[in-house]
């Protein structure tokens, strides 16, 4: 008999991209909901939380649906929730935008801050520098994925791994800037490019995802 696929449900608090990325889970092999109510999403196998545009608007946009309590709910139960680009960044505990400070929902410590490039946003394919063990990554660790974004998080400040088996953070570079592509913290994931734009690279890291709930 053919296992069930695994519910997953992606957070809808007004962010873009929300179809491109529901329909990237279900070709991954999930059954997919795309919802803002608090309970489906607590008690969904997995919760993904996208995320595009600004960081002042996306945190604005959680609260609304009560998303900080929703992911901080779900990570309290060990259950996975992971986080996409801008879906990302607002899991660390500040964003700077134009000399504006938003707190974020504070996962990681951390400053989300504009790239140090000549040239941003950083739009295309780059490779990544995986980390050790990842699981996020098996059996793409050598391929390239898709970034479109101009700030990033160009330092690691947290230290041990709190509740949870230490972080594996993997990093990327672009001109002559570093910064955070993705991390596996206990339940928590998450990756500043896009896996729904990484063609059969980004399917594979959602299946691998998948595996995990």
């Amino acid at each position: 008999m053919t296992p069930a696929a695994p519910r997953v449900a992606v957070l809808d608090y007004g962010s873009g991209n929300l179809r491109s990325a529901v329909r990237a889970v279900e070709r991954a092999g999930a059954d997919v909901v795309l919802t803002a109510d608090p309970t489906e999403a607590e008690n969904a196998a997995g919760l993904l939380v996208p995320g595009v545009g600004a960081f002042e608007s996306c945190m604005r946009g959680l609260r609304s649906v009560d998303g900080e309590r929703i992911i901080e709910r779900r990570l309290i139960a060990g259950r996975p929730v992971l986080g996409i680009c801008v879906g990302m960044q607002i899991l660390f505990g500040e964003g700077i935008e134009h000399g504006v400070r938003t707190a974020g929902c504070g996962e990681w410590p951390g400053t989300v801050e504009r790239l140090q490039a000549d040239i941003v946003p950083h739009m295309g394919w780059n490779t990544v520098e995986v980390a050790e063990g990842s699981r996020m990554f098996a059996g793409i660790a050598d391929e390239r994925f898709y970034f479109v974004h101009s700030y990033g998080v160009r330092r690691w400040e947290l230290e041990g791994g709190g509740p949870f088996t230490p972080p594996q953070v993997t990093w990327t570079n672009y001109d002559s800037d570093r910064f955070v592509a993705g991390v596996e913290h206990g339940p928590l994931w998450a990756t500043q490019f896009h896996p729904e734009k990484s063609g059969d690279a980004g399917r594979r890291l959602l299946e691998n995802w998948l595996a995990t709930l």
